[in-house]
Order: C-alpha cells, then structure tokens, then sequence
C-alpha cells in the first residue's frame, strides 16, 4: 500500500488529470492483473501496446492510470498521469512502491554478450560462501539464500524485479548479483535501481534483430555505465576493444581486469586443461575447477568486483579454486565405458561458439575428434546463423545442425541458413538432423574413444520452443540418457 504521489517521485510528468493523494493497494503493466486499487502502467511492448488495455484496465478496478498518451474520455473516480516514457516511469514507480530495496543492498549487476550468467553465479556463490545471504537474478534462475525461483528472462521486468529485491531484503539479503542484458537496459527495466556496482564482460555481434546495428548494442550497454553513481564501482575487461569505452562516461571509480595488458586484476594463464586452470592473479597462483581461457576472464571479473566488495583476497580466491560454474556452462559429463567426453553449453553467439570450441581444441590431448550439435534459435538475429554454420565447420571435426528453438519459423529453414555459411572445403563435415534428439544420439554414434561431443546452443534450458508451444527437453539429460545405454 502506498500513495501515488509518493510513488510517483523521480517520474518526468506531463499533467495529471485527478487526484495523486490516493492509495495504491498494487501496481500492475498487465490489464488481466489489475484489481481495485491497482495503478496500471501503460507500457509499449514489442508485440502489445498496453495503451491499448488502459478502458480494460479501468473496468477490472484500476484507480491510476500511468500512461503516455491518455485516453478519452476519462473517468471521473480514476487519476490519469501523462508521463514522457511509461516504461521509464515504471522503473521509478515500482522502485517507491517497493520502498526502493535495491537502495538497501549491495546491488552488482553484470552485462555484456557472453559471461553474464557465470559471472553473476559465482559472485553469488562465492559471497554465499563468505557468509553473506544473497539473491541472484540470472538467465538460469532467480534465488533468495538458498530458495530457488523460475527465470524466465535475463532480466524481469521492473516491476518483478523490484518485487524479487524487496523479498530478497525481507529475508534478510545483503547482497545482490544480477544480469543486466541490452533488452532490459534498453527498455528501462533496471531504471530507478541502485546499482553498487557493474561489470563489463565483452561484446560481440547478438541480437542485431532487436538494436539494428552493432554501434547501437554498444550504445546500449554503455548506457549501464553512464548512469552509475560516483560511489559505485565499474569493472571492465581490458582486453576487449570496447572495454576502455564502456567506461569513458561513468562517474563510477574505474577498474580493468586483464590476462594480456596492464590492469587493476592481472591474470596469467600457467596452465590450461580440461581438468581446470592454473592462474596467476595478481602475482597469486591459485588451481581453479572451472575450464578455458573464457573462464579465466569470468574469475578475475568476480575475483575484481569482490575487491571492490571489500572482502579479503586469500579468502577469496581460496573459495573460487572450489567452485563450479552455472548450469549449462561448459558441463562436463563422462562415458566411462567408451570414455567420450560430453560437454553441454549455452554457447549461441558465433563468438561463444568460437570461444567454446577454441577451448576444447587447446585442451584436447592428441587425436581426439571434436563433434558438435548445434542449431540456432527462430525469430532472432538471422545475420549470425552462416557464421554460427561456418565456425562450427571450421573448428570441428564433424558437426550435427539441428533445431534450437525454432519458434515461429521453420527448423528446416533454419538450418539452411547455417548450412549456406559453411565453406566448400568443409562441406563434407556436416550432416543435418532436425530432431534434436536423434542429433545428440547421432553425434555420440560418431565419436569413438576419448573423443569429445560438444552439445551447444541451450545449456541450462529444460524446453525446446516450437510454434508457441514450449515442449520438455534437456540437452544434459538426453545426453545423460544416451551415455547410458552406450555405457551398458
């Protein structure tokens, strides 16, 4: 419960057709949620405009409308407020209705292309493991302490969000580490958030069907940044050629990490397996669990922002040697009888791919064959599926195309698309099989002993998307499933 003037604070307001001094029992972005008493907010979405729902709104009980344009004719017994952008003002909004948690937290968030998600998990497992209760918001779920909840995007909407970050500081949360993706920062889901601090891990060409342009996706992320307070820290990756100008705007003290220049967190790379990473950090050796040079980013990023967090180096990187990474991140799973590694990652950016099958092949002992499965989801940016084609050829010995997440589209269709990005030499090396299933069973047929099957594209995702019906299916356990009748 609180009044709509107050939570209205920060709001750019145009006029006000009502009174501000009511209360407001809920807040709501959906007319079908909307009750007595709930302030509706009238957003712009990519499929829906939800000035479209404000009469719907009003019929199932709303007592504030928030909206760009009003509608007409107005109720009497309901407030209008015509704002400059709902989807910003609903940041702000749901920032006071929830008496502004994030402002009560250590709030980290991490963006970037690939790397979200690790680094993220294992600021959260780490500080779990300091002594902190945490919450994460992730890609592959939301927890408060040790409660698990669902994700369905990278980031929630503001409301959600707001909502997850007061029960997070009911239950006694002192930190917080979550994803920001380009999506949420452009549509203002993250505004009115108190962030303490962020972190940049890289930026390669995705989701060009959303920002157009490559310069407008960096624009975008830079914009995180930009808006930072002068007592928040910034962490940027030294090493990526936006790394330095994520930064160049942000009133935030600035740090960079490191593994081939001069940085605030310098790593080095001792030794490299696929039984983990040996690194010096900052002049410190130390043997971590976690695989690839992709990885040894992720750590000094976290390794940096605990830093920041003011918490003890040794300790630190004591309880990161030990740690796993997210679900579906460079999984590892074994045949013991045939002794075919299998690994399952979330890799679905033609840089990710890349970064996953360098790794395997640095890693890789001798004459072991590398045999991928990869598709590329419906209804996404379509310029990356020759390329995601073309890599998985070149870096492979034999590859699978199969369906990901078609979506609306055609699978068949989908998998065109890569195949026409493979070049003449490598033609050979692909087959293609729809069905993701009998994909993986074909890619474990075709590797002998020791070889390595990699199984990308959906890492943590327990469903596969087919014309607006989500359908149960895990890469790990099908891949589980199919180890298991080999290993009989």
């Amino acid at each position: 419960m609180a009044i709509l003037q107050d939570i209205l604070y920060k709001v750019n307001i145009r006029s006000v057709q009502g009174n501000t001094g009511m209360e407001v029992k809920d807040i709501q972005l959906d007319s079908r949620k909307v009750s007595a008493g709930t302030c509706f907010i009238a957003v712009k979405g990519m499929a829906l405009d939800g000035h479209n729902f404000t009469e719907n709104a009003v019929r199932n009980g709303a007592t504030a409308i928030i909206a760009e344009q009003l509608p007409g004719p107005l109720e009497q017994h309901v407030t209008y407020v015509q704002v400059e952008n709902s989807t910003l003002a609903a940041g702000y909004i749901a920032n006071n209705f929830f008496g502004t948690p994030s402002f009560k937290m250590k709030v980290v968030g991490v963006t970037g292309t690939n790397g979200k998600t690790t680094i993220a998990t294992l600021l959260f497992k780490l500080f779990s493991e300091l002594g902190y209760k945490c919450g994460l918001i992730s890609t592959v779920q939301n927890q408060v302490g040790n409660t698990i909840i669902p994700a369905s995007h990278t980031t929630p909407d503001a409301i959600s969000t707001n909502a997850l970050m007061k029960q997070m500081l009911e239950e006694g949360c002192t930190h917080v580490f979550m994803e920001c993706s380009s999506h949420a920062i452009h549509q203002h889901r993250i505004a009115g958030l108190h962030f303490t601090g962020a972190i940049f891990s890289n930026i390669t060409h995705d989701h060009l069907d959303y920002h157009k342009t490559f310069d407008e996706y960096i624009r975008v992320k830079k914009s995180f940044f930009d808006h930072l307070a002068s007592d928040a820290f910034a962490i940027s990756n030294a090493d990526d050629k936006r790394g330095a100008v994520m930064l160049q705007n942000t009133s935030a003290k600035k740090y960079f990490y490191s593994l081939h220049t001069i940085a605030d967190f310098k790593g080095k790379i001792l030794d490299s397996s696929l039984t983990g990473l040996h690194l010096s950090i900052n002049e410190q050796e130390v043997h971590f669990r976690l695989i690839g040079e992709f990885n040894a980013y992720n750590l000094l990023a976290v390794y940096g922002a605990a830093i920041c967090l003011e918490q003890e180096k040794y300790r630190v990187l004591q309880i990161l040697s030990n740690l796993t990474g997210a679900e579906g991140r460079f999984e590892y799973l074994y045949s013991s009888k045939e002794e075919i590694i299998g690994i399952v990652d979330y890799a679905h950016t033609p840089d990710a791919l890349l970064n996953v099958l360098s790794t395997i092949k640095k890693l890789k002992k001798g004459t072991e064959k590398l045999i991928t499965v990869v598709g590329c989801g419906g209804d996404r940016d379509r310029t990356k599926r020759p390329v995601m084609g073309e890599v998985a050829c070149k870096y492979s010995d034999r590859v699978v195309f199969t369906s990901d997440n078609p979506r609306s589209e055609d699978a068949d269709a989908i998998i065109k698309e890569m195949e026409a990005g493979v070049l003449p030499s490598e033609r050979r090396k692909y087959i293609s099989i729809t069905d993701r299933r009998e994909a993986v069973k074909t890619a474990v047929a075709l590797a002998g002993r020791e070889d390595i099957v990699l199984i990308a594209g959906k890492g943590h995702e327990k469903y596969q998307e087919v014309k607006g019906v989500r359908y149960p299916f895990d890469d790990r356990k099908v891949l589980k499933e199919t180890f298991a009748l080999l290993d009989k």
